[in-house]
């Protein structure tokens, strides 16, 4: 081979190299907006599930403190009631 073929070659690889890299770049920025996309997305689900964690543990303090306040105000009145007999 002659010096113009061998730079020919040359010139031609690293050109090629570069528009690999260039598409690379932009598969790079594309799937840095998708990773940015499910980031948000799982961190919208996680505080989700956290609100109805946080909910249904409520909910169930509600009925269980209720409930113990009938039942104390139905033993006061079973008690005033004997009394008052």
């Amino acid at each position: 081979m002659n010096f113009p073929s061998i730079t020919l070659a040359v010139v031609l690889a690293i050109g090629m190299g570069g528009a690999a890299y260039a598409q690379t770049a932009g598969q790079d920025m594309k799937q840095a907006g998708q990773d940015t996309k499910d980031a948000a997305k799982s961190a919208a689900e996680g505080t989700g599930k956290a609100v109805k964690k946080g909910a249904t543990k409520t909910t169930h303090a509600t009925k269980t403190a209720t409930h113990k306040v009938a039942k104390t105000v139905d033993h006061g009145a079973e008690k005033v009631e004997d009394k008052t007999r």
